[in-house]
């Protein structure tokens, strides 16, 4: 709210909820209570009560562009969510380490950002154990696809990192990927989920789309 000091006459600004933010309402408070409290002997000049006048004016526009903004992103992200749905049974790719074992092999995913000289991979099961490491020599830049031999696994999710080095011996910014088909959404607070084998990826997290018979759609 707005006060007036008893004395001098002077508005001290306070916001509504208590604190320093001065609101539309705020504003108008503060000038009604100038008014009654000014000198009749001086009253205010008529100069300053029309640019505050104006102030009010500019303060409510903005205050009107801040509730259609808070709108538009309450429908985008209705929108959002009513769209996701329509990712159900397509396969996706998205950032993410990793796999589901469930057969005799497992593809391990990766883009590299140049031409690498050795890659390491470590697989770790839902414990946090390492239970496998594969090495291998000169593969190119761009998304790379390991098959892991998996056979004797028990099923389950498993994760795994990737660390790459260049023929200058310097260590590489490697992004894992996952691959798999939506089979559910989920929404929690703001966010959209997409459940991927049992997983929960972050939407924003696609890198790609596809389903039977499209093209590929590269987010």
């Amino acid at each position: 709210m707005a006060t007036v000091d008893s004395v001098t006459g002077n508005a001290h600004q306070y916001g509504s909820e208590g604190t320093s933010v001065l609101g539309k309402n705020d504003f108008l408070n503060m000038l009604v209570a100038q008014l009654q409290n000014q000198d009749p002997l001086n009253p205010m000049n008529g100069e300053d009560f029309t640019a505050q006048l104006a102030q009010f004016s500019s303060l409510e526009q903005l205050s009107n562009v801040n509730d259609n903004m808070e709108s538009l992103l309450l429908y985008n992200n209705v929108l959002c969510n009513y769209e996701s749905v329509g990712l159900i049974g397509k396969e996706i790719t998205a950032k993410g380490s990793q796999i589901v074992v469930d057969g005799g092999s497992a593809d391990i995913i990766y883009n590299l950002p140049e031409d690498a000289r050795e890659v390491t991979i470590e697989i770790y099961d839902m414990a946090g154990d390492r239970v496998d490491t594969l090495e291998y020599e000169s593969q190119a830049s761009g998304v790379n696809t390991v098959s892991w031999d998996c056979s004797d696994r028990e099923k389950g999710v498993y994760s795994f990192s990737v660390s790459a080095k260049n023929s200058e011996e310097e260590s590489l910014a490697v992004e894992t990927m996952l691959v798999g088909i939506v089979d559910g959404v989920n929404f929690k607070g703001s966010q959209t989920y997409l459940s991927v084998d049992g997983q929960d990826i972050l939407i924003g997290d696609v890198i790609s789309v596809k389903g039977m018979g499209v093209t590929a759609l590269n987010l």
